[in-house]
């Protein structure tokens, strides 16, 4: 018995396992996140809804068909306090995927511990809080670049000194990935990004130098795992190495430990597929292989998407098998009881090498550009210009895409049918306007606007944003007043497209589209293309715009965020001989018939199309309310969708 104790295996702790989630209401997401937590889920990770992350209230006339979409709506005190009842915040390691209103969303968990008696010290997770890759991604940034830099900057030094287990910046490469960034480009935005806040704070004298390194370790990161998961485990080796040199050479952290690359993962979400959707199962379980396999470049937590995410909402039945799916990976296999496997091997060693030197270069390159934040307009050109560079390879079947241009014979699958995805209640958007209404009529109206006027105080001057928020949270306030009452100060932004940088000559299929667009007579057509509501995820548009462009076509798009009156007013101004309606976020049931009444009101009769994450059983009914076609991510064939719209605008004109 002795020699066999002797024998036991000493195992690694396995990564923390945490489940994205939140919709609908603070209550039904406390209820999801405990089941989950129940079932081994082992960090909370929450979404938000596209009000929330802009900085919305539910009674907000932007927020309409977006409420507890995407996500789950906090607008106050008491909505934090509903979504964590149960779950002791001294205890939990909680992720927040917030951004433009971090500070704002910290402040209230903040406030919600001090009422149980947790001291802020004792408070452990992370806030996103990554705004330049809104700008070049994601869509929910609010202020421009400089002012959302200085909130980071005043979280990053209030962790440090109130909150040191906090992680007060998550630097975010998985949403570059997801618009197209190759392996290089995500290692040397994401460096260039993680620079330019650490810069900004060492030189804004929050934080005192020999505190820095403390600062530094601070620092996490969020990466995505693709496909190619040999490639992808290079490139995570790669990204520890070059953190490891950044905190070394730039900022002399001598530390070690705290140099580490400190990252968590979601795979890959631009890969998962309508079509056949239940090979989503193997690619999510490769892609978890490439941010664990790897001990040295190992995740510290992970955290899976759903089989069926490119269809809807997923179910809890489908975040369970997602856990299963790491929990089988950890506990069963014996991943965790060797060191790191790939030590020695010449072939990771040469590409990760490859990816090093390229990263290194290109991010010197942004760094003599001026930096990450001064650069947006060149960045963001090149990611659109890369995933037009994906789109054209799997159009051309360049890159295979198993069940959409490949091996699409298929069995009818069991997983699919009525039910397989959740669908929000639409009478939560009145209940929520209901709730933020009742709350502003109990509070110390007061007491608020004291608080309010300190906030602009603080954002008007140098002093840090993160007191009197946690004040305005205390008092009642509200997240469209905390970003409101900034909007006045910081003012808004609105983010380059990056569409004019990835225009060029298609061979093949679409150049058959641009000789029959120079038969129809007028002159080329022109296409509006708009996405209205709150959704940020702009890259499908952006690559139809692209498309339609080398099409021959003439277009106006003018990026996101537009109200169905905006859009309207613009086809009465521009137009166009089509309209094109992107929309991911749900809300397409409520957003596409507002802009048909919206353009009818102004007298405009133009055909509308509708491209984005819509369930079949949605289509009918779109139809039948004006709009001439919809198009889903199974309609990956850009030459096909511009015929569709070329041929459209010319019967459109006869």
């Amino acid at each position: 018995m002795a020699e066999s104790a002797d024998k036991a295996i000493r195992r690694d702790e396995p990564w923390l396992m945490r489940t994205y989630s939140g919709h609908s209401t603070a209550k039904a997401s406390n209820e999801l996140y405990r089941t989950n937590l129940a079932k081994g889920q082992t960090g909370l990770s929450i979404a938000f809804d596209l009000p929330t992350q802009t900085g919305y209230d539910p009674d907000s006339l932007m927020a309409t068909g977006e409420v507890g979409k995407v996500g789950v709506p906090v607008s106050h005190l008491g909505h934090m306090r509903t979504l964590l009842d149960g779950i002791p915040p001294g205890q939990m390691n909680t992720s927040m995927t917030i951004n433009a209103p971090a500070a704002w969303m910290l402040a209230l968990y903040v406030a919600n511990a001090e009422e149980q008696g947790v001291a802020r010290g004792a408070l452990r997770g992370t806030t996103q809080n990554d705004i330049l890759k809104e700008y070049l991604s994601r869509g929910t940034y609010i202020f421009p670049p400089v002012p959302s830099r200085r909130l980071i900057v005043d979280m990053v030094a209030w962790c440090a000194n109130n909150a040191p287990k906090w992680n007060p910046m998550n630097v975010c490469s998985y949403h570059l990935q997801e618009v197209g960034a190759t392996p290089v480009q995500e290692i040397a935005f994401s460096l260039a990004n993680a620079v330019g806040i650490l810069d900004a704070v060492r030189d804004s004298g929050q934080v005192p130098p020999e505190q820095f390194s403390q600062v530094f370790g601070s620092i996490s990161f969020f990466v995505n795992a693709g496909i190619r998961f040999i490639e992808e485990i290079c490139k995570m080796r790669a990204f520890t190495e070059l953190w490891d040199r950044i905190g070394l050479e730039r900022y002399g952290v001598t530390d070690e430990k705290a140099r580490r690359f400190r990252y968590g993962v979601q795979v890959n979400s631009l890969g998962l597929t309508e079509a056949q959707p239940e090979n989503n199962v193997q690619r999510i379980v490769l892609e978890m292989l490439s941010v664990s396999l790897s001990k040295n470049a190992r995740a510290r937590s992970i955290q899976l998407p759903a089989w069926n995410e490119a269809l809807g909402l997923p179910r809890p039945w489908d975040q369970q098998w997602s856990l299963r799916m790491q929990q089988v990976l950890a506990f069963e296999t014996d991943l965790l009881e060797y060191a790191d496997i790939f030590d020695g091997s010449t072939v990771i060693e040469k590409k990760t090498a490859d990816l090093r030197d390229a990263a290194w270069a290109e991010y010197e390159e942004i760094l003599a550009l001026g930096g990450a934040f001064e650069s947006v307009d060149t960045l963001k050109g090149r990611l659109v210009k890369s995933m037009a560079e994906r789109t054209r390879r799997i159009e051309s079947s360049e890159q295979i895409v198993v069940g959409v241009n490949s091996y699409t014979e298929f069995e009818e699958s069991p997983l699919g049918g009525e039910g397989n995805i959740v669908k929000v209640d639409h009478d939560v958007e009145r209940q929520m306007i209901e709730d933020v209404v009742a709350w502003r009529a109990r509070r110390d109206e007061a007491a608020v606007q004291a608080a309010l006027a300190e906030l602009r105080v603080a954002a008007q001057g140098n002093d840090n944003i993160m007191e009197p928020s946690i004040a305005l949270a205390k008092a009642g306030g509200t997240t469209g007043e905390w970003s409101g009452a900034l909007r006045e100060v910081f003012g808004e932004f609105r983010a380059p497209t990056g569409v004019a940088a990835a225009v060029g000559k298609r061979p093949g299929e679409l150049a058959e589209v641009a000789a029959y667009v120079r038969t129809i007579p007028g002159g080329p057509p022109k296409l509006l293309v708009a996405k209205p509501g709150l959704d940020g995820h702009s890259s499908g548009a952006e690559q139809i715009a692209v498309a339609a462009r080398d099409a021959g076509m003439e277009v106006v798009y003018s990026g996101i965020r537009l109200t169905p009156e905006q859009i309207a007013a613009s086809a009465r101004d521009e137009d166009p001989d089509v309209i094109g309606l992107s929309i991911l976020s749900g809300s397409h049931m409520a957003l596409v018939p507002a802009v048909i009444a919206e353009l009818k009101k102004e007298g405009v009769d133009i055909p509308v199309v509708v491209g984005g994450i819509i369930p079949e059983e949605d289509r009918p009914v779109l139809l039948a309310a004006g709009v001439i076609a919809v198009y889903t991510p199974k309609d990956f064939r850009l030459s096909d969708i511009m015929r569709d719209i070329a041929e459209i605008a010319a019967a459109n004109r006869k």
